[in-house]
């Protein structure tokens, strides 16, 4: 490993460790951050379950891992069928 390299633990709580399912994403963006929204959604409503806010060079960065690791992942299991968009609006409430 070079000099300038360092390495870093990362903790992990065990309620994050457990994950959470999500069958739906929607992304939105401004000029300085993406917004993805992960969501279940079981008709007729569905829930955020996660949130995750980053900037537009990492998102670059995460599209890049995710794409290299869907061409391995089929390259072991074979070529993953695309799930069909959802027949109905999704709108956003907040509690409160």
């Amino acid at each position: 490993m070079p000099d300038n390299q360092q390495n870093i633990n990362i903790k992990i709580s065990d309620e994050v460790l457990k994950g959470q399912y999500a069958n739906m994403m929607m992304i939105t963006h401004t000029q300085e951050e993406f917004v993805l929204d992960f969501m279940n959604v079981l008709p007729p409503q569905g829930i955020v379950v996660s949130r995750v806010i980053t900037s537009p060079g990492h998102i670059k960065r995460i599209i890049a891992a995710l794409a290299e690791n869907l061409k391995r992942y089929e390259g072991q299991f074979g070529t993953v069928k695309e799930a069909s968009a959802p027949a109905q609006e999704i709108g956003f409430r907040t509690e409160g």
